[in-house]
């Protein structure tokens, strides 16, 4: 986790805890995290802390996380940068002219297999087929049909990116398709993937503002919204709850999520994918995102108790909540549990779950809290790349 400021997150952890007059024992306590943990911090003897930890540091210190920290999810090691520098290369510097000019009819040819890689999570493919589309949509011009074709290629990429942690190339590319995109619901789903960028890093402020101002903005009149414009608004609103929640705002991150739901209501029912929104959008998701709020609350219980009754959708949006379940049996010490759902999804989305630091951290726990570990936790922890 990189330095804010003129400080470090042990600095800031250190002035606000004699602030409050605890001593380090004290404040362990009160937040649940060991004094071994919160030493290491406060001497800089580790680089950072997970997102959940910090949280619980600023819940116990009545002080917004992002008090403490600017990034969470640090940015990839350049090892496992590696695979993706040609789409790096193809998002932060211009194409060199060609003597075969592209065509908007081809780069629209190619759309089809980027939009199947993408949703399938086969990120090798994805890796092959993006940064070539997206050179020859850069060669196409500025006429409108380029623009529109540009920006959706951008926005997968800047997904994809800020899915693999290469922060500074997904942010570039997400404002390229930003300033290509044709109308406000694209720019709306830009900003969705822009705002869980600035989640990753940390950046709680600036992710909760981005969204809630974009919110405001492309909040549809409820008389004639059509169900693309409330999806739209309804996850811009999500992603302020997520911020907010992150953020130590609990009643602006309830306010969120209640219109948030109200808005899944309205839609009727689960829309898939569009051609601007790369997720789904109605109660189901919505469900998923809610159960979420429990592992951020440390209410694993509640994680559990909604994953009985909630429905499967084949998205990312389910692997991502499955996530949440496995992590609510690890913090219910239910280690056995905890690995069949990651073997659930490493069976169903293999590329995408070893793209995953959540997953990881997940594993690693149970790793950690076990004297021995089956031959199922150790062909994971394999495919993870999760030391044992």
């Amino acid at each position: 986790m990189p330095e804010h400021a003129d400080m470090h997150i042990g600095d800031r952890l250190r002035t606000v805890r004699k602030r409050r007059g605890l001593n380090q024992r004290e404040l362990a306590a009160a937040s649940g995290v060991s004094v071994s943990l919160i030493r290491q911090l406060e001497q800089g003897t580790v680089d950072g802390t997970r997102m959940e930890t910090a949280h619980k540091l600023a819940s116990a210190l009545r002080v917004n996380t992002s008090s403490l920290l600017e990034r969470d999810d640090e940015a990839a090691p350049a090892e496992t940068a590696e695979p993706w520098r040609p789409l790096q290369l193809a998002v932060q510097v211009a194409p060199v002219a060609s003597a075969e000019e592209p065509t908007v009819q081809g780069v629209r040819a190619l759309l089809p297999d980027v939009r199947r890689a993408y949703f399938g999570n086969r990120l090798a493919e994805l890796s092959t087929l993006l940064a070539p589309a997206l050179r020859d949509a850069d060669a196409l011009g500025d006429s409108a049909a380029a623009r529109d074709l540009r920006a959706h290629l951008l926005q997968i990429a800047g997904s994809v990116l800020t899915q693999v942690r290469q922060f500074d190339a997904a942010e570039t590319a997400l404002q390229r398709a930003l300033d290509d995109a044709p109308d406000r619901l694209r720019g709306a789903a830009v900003i969705t993937t822009w705002s869980w960028l600035l989640v990753r890093q940390g950046k709680l402020r600036a992710a909760r503002e981005l969204a809630t101002r974009w919110a405001d903005d492309v909040e549809p009149r409820m008389s004639r919204a059509t169900p693309e414009e409330l999806a739209a608004w309804g996850w811009l609103l999500l992603q302020a709850s997520a911020a907010n929640l992150r953020d130590n705002r609990r009643g602006e991150a309830e306010d969120t999520m209640r219109l948030a739901r109200s808005v899944a209501v309205m839609t009727g029912q689960e829309l898939p994918r569009g051609r601007t929104r790369l997720t789904t959008w109605g109660p189901a998701t919505v469900g998923y995102k809610a159960a979420e709020r429990h592992i951020v609350l440390d209410q694993p219980d509640k994680v559990l108790a909604v994953a009985k009754k909630g429905s499967q959708a084949a998205s990312t949006e389910y692997h991502r909540h499955r996530l949440d379940v496995a992590k609510a049996h690890v913090l219910m010490r239910q280690h056995g549990e905890a690995v069949e759902t990651l073997t659930d999804i490493h069976t169903a989305a293999p590329e995408w779950l070893a793209s995953q630091r959540y997953a990881q951290d997940i594993l690693g726990d149970v790793v950690e809290q076990r004297r021995t570990l089956t031959p199922q936790m150790r062909e994971l922890a394999d495919a993870l790349s999760v030391p044992l």
